[in-house]
């Protein structure tokens, strides 16, 4: 069995709290979502930590929110598209446990999460425009702490779960 802490990352809508849990489950390890923490923890929505501190504010939140989790033992963790953002969220994700970057195209994302009214990032004018940019900022900074990258698009949860146990294989 796989000890170590396993960490999700990659950008919104392409399945990491999901799959994340199915992953969990099979491997007997606690699940946490750092959006669903930090939503816990200040008994606020994130849209509403938005509003109120901005993406400065909620972006410390979640360095925040991420540094206790990553202490824990023999977790999956799913974080938030940006966590990736801080720089110190990066290398404590690289640092402390294996990284998985899952990703799709922005077209499949856009139109899994389009309308999503919990996703704050999202309500701008042109949407698709967004994920694109974000997507062209984000991919190196995901990429350069993955251990594992799988291509979500059009694939079974079931089938993605496997396919990362299938590589955590020569880990363990």
């Amino acid at each position: 069995m796989v000890q170590q802490n396993i960490f999700f990352i990659g950008p919104m809508g392409v399945g990491k709290t999901t799959i994340g849990r199915s992953l969990a489950k099979i491997l007997g390890k606690a699940f946490y979502d750092s959006d669903h923490e930090i939503e816990q923890n200040t008994q606020a929505s994130i849209p509403t930590i938005f509003d109120i501190e901005g993406e400065k504010g909620f972006r410390l939140r979640e360095y925040k929110t991420i540094t206790e989790l990553v202490k824990l033992n023999n977790i999956v963790l799913a974080t938030g598209g940006g966590a990736i953002l801080n720089k110190k969220s990066r290398m404590l994700l690289a640092t402390q446990g294996l990284v998985v970057y899952l990703y799709a195209p922005v077209e499949f994302l856009y139109h899994r999460i389009a309308y999503d009214k919990n996703r704050p990032l999202l309500q701008k004018d042109n949407p698709l425009d967004y994920l694109t940019q974000l997507f062209h900022k984000r991919d190196s900074l995901y990429r350069e702490i993955a251990d594992i990258t799988i291509c979500t698009e059009k694939k079974a949860i079931k089938t993605i779960t496997y396919e990362i146990l299938h590589r955590l294989k020569p880990i363990e």
